[in-house]
């Protein structure tokens, strides 16, 4: 390994592997594509391999097979991938995953096979479904003497990571890169008058159990004085869409929650102009890359202690973390109520950036990384 062993930091040849890719647009697609250009304009050579279908683009190797549903995985990927890592002769092979990423995992086995320093970053919360999967796959294979470095986007997306891998596996945590310059409001924004407008954003997919959010706004409604007006748009669309409507006609809420769909970057910065505070339910956001961006716009927020989004905001200063959807209502509650609670946590957000999401310290994260992993591939399997 010793072509392999040392990283210079002035150019690293550096070859991610992912499931999903451009043109498709979900949260690994955009952070890896982000990450892309970013890495090269810090002067890296950097090339893609993927398993999705699309149209050329330089550098992106698309590695596909005809599958049921353009499933993004190929039956005979390591090899390919072997092929392409031999003849592209990288320094350190990055390896983004989700839960379920046969086509990650097959470029981690073409990383090892070929010898070359191997960096996985998982993106997602392992629930005790995956925690099970991958310990299964620890006995089988033994992926945890491979060498690999983990990196992950928080503190909380690292703790079942840990518990699976063990000591064998160090498990680095590095935030999602996002140029936040565009989200702090303009200077002088006049605030709102006596309506308190609540704002989230996300998919509208089963698995965020959207339908919650509807319940907490409900209860927390019900906790709020009656001459105080509130108001809430949820920001995007998906699946639970239609699901989401029937309850809000069969609970009348529909005079005061909207769901205006999917917004660009652009008209989400807009909304959050007139926002007092925002909502970030999930359990198991990993990240929370909207609530990081409402952050940076000034928002109070509101989220789940056990997720993510704990990395960034603290409870008292940047919002107000809880632990249950009945914490979350009272907090909500608590904070349409306390208009000075409300001001002195967005004046603390628009005066003070957020550290995470940082893109110089997101690539230097990933260098350390990078160097450990050569550092470990030098010294053998473990």
């Amino acid at each position: 390994m010793e072509a392999h062993a040392q990283i210079s930091l002035g150019g690293v040849r550096i070859f991610h592997v992912s499931d999903c890719y451009l043109p498709r647009l979900g949260g690994i697609e955009v952070q890896v594509a982000d990450l892309v250009r970013m890495q090269r304009e810090a002067g890296h050579e950097v090339s893609v391999a993927t398993a999705t279908r699309g149209e050329p683009l330089p550098g992106v190797h698309r590695i596909v097979a005809r599958m049921p549903f353009d499933l993004p995985v190929h039956p005979f990927g390591v090899g390919r991938l072997i092929r392409r890592i031999t003849a592209d002769r990288p320094d350190v092979v990055h390896v983004h995953a989700g839960a379920v990423s046969p086509f990650a995992w097959m470029g981690v086995r073409a990383a090892v096979r070929a010898r070359v320093p191997c960096v996985v970053t998982v993106h997602s919360m392992w629930d005790p479904l995956t925690r099970g999967a991958y310990r299964l796959l620890r006995l089988v294979f033994g992926w945890q003497r491979w060498g690999l470095v983990a990196t992950t986007v928080s503190n909380a997306a690292a703790a079942p990571i840990r518990a699976v891998a063990g000591p064998a596996v160090p498990v680095r945590v590095i935030s999602n890169g996002l140029d936040l310059s565009g989200w702090a409001p303009p200077p002088g924004t006049p605030r709102r008058g006596d309506e308190v407008h609540i704002v989230a954003v996300g998919r509208l997919a089963p698995r965020k159990q959207p339908v919650r959010l509807l319940k907490l706004l409900q209860a927390a409604r019900a906790r709020v004085p009656a001459e105080i007006p509130l108001r809430a748009t949820i920001v995007g669309d998906g699946p639970a869409r239609g699901q989401m409507e029937r309850f809000l006609a069969r609970h009348r809420m529909t005079g005061w929650v909207s769901l205006p769909g999917r917004y660009t970057r652009e008209q989400i910065a807009k909304v959050l102009e007139s926002a007092d505070v925002f909502v970030a339910p999930a359990p198991r956001e990993s990240f929370g890359i909207a609530a990081l961006e409402a952050r940076a716009a000034g928002l109070p927020v509101v989220a789940r202690a056990q997720s993510g989004v704990a990395d960034f905001v603290e409870h008292g200063t940047e919002g107000l973390l809880g632990r249950t959807l009945g914490d979350l209502s009272r907090a909500v509650a608590r904070l349409c109520v306390d208009a000075e609670l409300r001001e002195a946590m967005a004046a603390h957000n628009r005066s003070t950036p957020p550290a995470a999401g940082s893109w110089p310290t997101v690539l230097e994260g990933f260098e350390r990384a990078y160097e450990q992993a050569a550092r470990r591939s030098r010294s053998g399997p473990s």
